[in-house]
């Protein structure tokens, strides 16, 4: 018989210190998530991944040996169902932009409410991605610049767009500018649903994981410049 607690997300928690570490594994449990292992840097987060198959792994940015970027690519690589929340003590870290780019589904601050961090958790590990795309529109403007820059860390996603269709293509634009699914309905005068289906195709053409790796892939590739909105009082 299936449990509430078979059914809850398996999680991994990634983070140097110990007390961070303790703290959110209480929380989580007392709100009915798996916890299934902890890790005290980037080496043993993706050795942890590899071993105990977790559904979400909460991952700080900045740890020793190992920062949280690397290891970060090396689980989604090796286990593309798994989902990655960065965890960082700054707001917009210019770290989160990377981390979004190598497909990370958000991120959260460590001071983040029990509530929220629970949430956060059922939220990705549903497939969603935890920041709104109009948030992660102002991260991308911030940072997209330096990521063209010679010598830049920050990994540039490459996508052949010629297997969009061009409606497709026209909502991967206005996914990239912020809208959500609502206003892409409204703009384009089409039903949630038919646009809930232009979403879900463009994701698996493109093997996006959700929409905030879409909102930095729209950038990358050139369909949405900085600074640009849509032509409407929105």
């Amino acid at each position: 018989m299936t449990t509430p607690t078979d059914l809850a997300p398996r999680v991994v928690i990634a983070d140097d210190q110990e007390l961070v570490r303790t703290g959110f594994r209480l929380i989580l449990t007392a709100r009915g998530i798996n916890v299934v292992g902890e890790a005290a840097d980037g080496a043993e987060a993706v050795k942890a991944v590899r071993r105990l198959r977790p559904d979400v792994v909460l991952m700080d940015i900045r740890m020793p040996n190992m920062d949280g970027l690397e290891p970060a690519r090396r689980i989604l690589a090796q286990a593309p169902g798994c989902r990655v929340i960065m965890l960082t003590t700054f707001d917009l870290d210019s770290y989160v932009y990377s981390a979004l780019a190598a497909g990370a589904s958000g991120f959260l601050l460590k001071d983040v409410t029990p509530a929220h961090l629970a949430a956060a958790v059922r939220l990705v590990d549903t497939g969603d991605a935890l920041l709104a795309p109009s948030i992660t529109r102002r991260l991308v403007e911030r940072y997209a610049s330096s990521a063209a820059a010679p010598g830049s860390a920050l990994p540039v996603v490459h996508r052949d767009l010629a297997v969009l269709t061009p409606r497709e293509r026209e909502v991967l634009t206005l996914m990239g500018k912020g809208l959500s699914n609502a206003e892409l309905a409204q703009e384009l005068i089409l039903s949630e649903a038919t646009v809930k289906t232009h979403v879900a195709r463009i994701f698996a053409k493109l093997t996006l994981r959700d929409r905030a790796q879409a909102v930095v892939l729209a950038y990358e590739t050139g369909l949405v410049a900085a600074g640009e909105s849509v032509d409407r009082d929105r």
